[in-house]
């Protein structure tokens, strides 16, 4: 993903002892109509995209490749035009930032590679035990496992995939540029960096309800196991929205939640039921456990903003007169 560089945000000045909120400070709307503006382009954003999966029309499945192809160029469509809004919402609320729209969205040079590296490594412990399952179950080795995930042949043949580009590419970098970098830039000015963790994710959760529609339409499951299944999935995926976002403003950057995206696709929701009844069951299990004790004992660390260099939303909030946002230390 492209980078440019940014040294922080720099708000307008005001010369007064005490700084008014930043949407008065800038002659913009008071601070309810902004929210209300946030709120509104968050929803247009999260409506734009789930409406560009359903602009063509097809009595196929969503996991044929021909529609996979389709939406490829919807969603791209919309994602591209997605800080347009942004850049609406600036005007509208009266807030200007003094760097690019690119650098507040994540695009910047700055501790780049830890951010590539370091939240992939937490999520990868946090599946320590999901991760012990699948090298349990798998017929082969660790060194022929290598073999075949380094060989140039299994690349090829998924690059030409369409589902595994769809779940591994296209989803991950597509979902985090609308949910997390156009969405948090929005709302963090609104409600402050601790409740658009919580309320970005919404968006992101409420966004995969439109399965719902293929699954009554194609008659996957009976009424009552789909409306379950969108429920369930509803909850995961607002969770993790949750921890996208706040890996996003911890590290200022977009490629962390990318990468633990497109992760976390690939691993799909932990096998706990087949953990329980697995042959090795014990030391499974111990290696879920010991895989969410670290994650938690070492999410601050590892997101720990000094790693990453300055934050673009915590330097915001911090012009804006929020100077002990807890998220920035």
């Amino acid at each position: 993903m492209a980078a440019l560089g940014g040294d922080g945000l720099r708000l307008l000045s005001v010369s007064r002892p005490q700084r008014p909120p930043e949407s008065t400070a800038l002659g913009g709307p008071g601070p309810g109509l902004c929210c209300w503006v946030s709120v509104f382009s968050c929803l247009s954003l999260a409506c734009s995209y789930v409406g560009s999966l359903y602009v063509w029309k097809s009595e196929l499945p969503r996991d044929h490749p021909a529609v996979i192809k389709r939406r490829f160029t919807s969603v791209l469509v919309v994602s591209s035009l997605s800080p347009l809004c942004v850049l609406l919402w600036r005007e509208l609320t009266g807030i200007q930032p003094g760097t690019s729209l690119l650098t507040l969205m994540g695009f910047r040079l700055e501790g780049i590679f830890p951010a590539a590296l370091l939240p992939l490594l937490l999520t990868m412990i946090l599946f320590l035990g999901p991760l012990m399952q699948l090298s349990m179950d798998c017929p082969c080795d660790l060194a022929d496992g290598l073999k075949v995930v380094l060989a140039p042949r299994s690349w090829a043949r998924c690059l030409t995939d369409m589902r595994w580009l769809r779940n591994q590419v296209i989803a991950p970098l597509t979902e985090e540029l609308v949910f997390r970098a156009c969405m948090l830039p929005m709302l963090a000015p609104c409600m402050g960096l601790g409740p658009a963790v919580f309320t970005c994710p919404l968006f992101f959760g409420v966004a995969h309800f439109h399965h719902i529609i293929e699954q009554l339409r194609f008659r996957q499951s009976s009424v009552g196991n789909i409306f379950l299944s969108a429920a369930f999935q509803f909850s995961y995926t607002a969770v993790f929205g949750a921890y996208t976002a706040f890996l996003f403003i911890r590290t200022g950057h977009l490629i962390g939640p990318v990468l633990c995206h497109s992760f976390c696709n690939y691993m799909g929701f932990p096998a706990v039921c087949a953990a329980l009844e697995h042959p090795q069951r014990r030391p499974l299990l111990a290696g879920y456990a010991l895989g969410v004790g670290l994650f938690l004992l070492l999410l601050q660390p590892l997101t720990d903003p000094k790693l990453y260099g300055s934050l673009p939303l915590c330097v915001l909030l911090e012009r804006a007169g929020d100077s002990e946002a807890p998220l920035c230390s």
